[in-house]
């Protein structure tokens, strides 16, 4: 993840990154719904000739997305948290992806890209805006960058069915895996603070992104987790 709002919670990912696959897999829809979201960068030919930047990308999960549907493009993933990425880059991939521990901020002389995915960023960054406005600046003109992410704040049944998910069963099961409350309390508190879906895709609007359209989850997650898409 790049900078998070909450000082001390980098460190946080480096302690949970061990049970942090278990935890995830035990989300029904959790990859289901990467891949659906990496599909809306409507990458072409498998990939071919493309190079596309999974950022925040954790353990790999949605850089294991993205190949999915770009099995021929140069993937790299990148990640703030020097314990997430350890465990990204254990895992076996095609010499076609590769890992670099490094902030968003810091990226502003890596691109172009053909598209930036993004799952679960926006919302730990401590001023989006900025680096919105790196991700724009390192795209090809027309590329897509994906957000996947988490949204409950204009929807009173949707901060509800949140809450009693991670008072129910999130936190619960972070405890048990990771001996803290820390991480997961932290993210219930994160997504009820962050922006609404109107919010995020002005946002993304006002920091050049043009086309912005938001598409919804399926299964449990509906109302809680969207697809924002914009292209540069």
């Amino acid at each position: 993840m790049a900078r998070l709002a909450v000082d001390g919670v980098p460190d946080a990912f480096d302690v949970a990154a061990p049970g942090y696959d278990l935890l995830v897999g035990a989300n029904p829809g959790y990859h289901r719904e990467l891949r659906r979201s990496a599909t809306a960068l409507r990458i072409a030919h498998g990939g071919a000739g493309r190079r596309l930047l999974d950022l925040g990308c954790g353990t790999g999960a949605s850089t294991a997305a993205l190949l999915s549907v770009a099995r021929r493009a140069e993937i790299i993933g990148v990640d703030a948290s020097a314990g997430m990425l350890d465990r990204a880059a254990r895992k076996p991939w095609p010499d076609n992806v590769s890992f670099v521990h490094a902030r968003a901020e810091e990226l502003t002389a890596c691109g172009p890209f053909d598209g930036i995915f993004a799952a679960y960023l926006i919302r730990n960054l401590a001023d989006p805006d900025p680096v919105l406005a790196t991700i724009r600046g390192l795209l090809k003109p027309g590329a897509r960058f994906v957000a996947h992410e988490y949204s409950v704040r204009d929807s009173l049944a949707s901060t509800v069915l949140w809450t009693a998910v991670c008072g129910g069963v999130i936190i619960p099961a972070g405890v048990v895996v990771t001996r803290s409350p820390r991480l997961y309390t932290y993210l219930w508190r994160s997504v009820l603070s962050f922006d609404g879906v109107r919010g995020l895709r002005n946002r993304l609007r006002r920091n050049g992104f043009t086309g912005v359209r938001v598409l919804p989850a399926a299964g449990w997650q509906r109302g809680i987790l969207h697809t924002f898409v914009g292209e540069a």
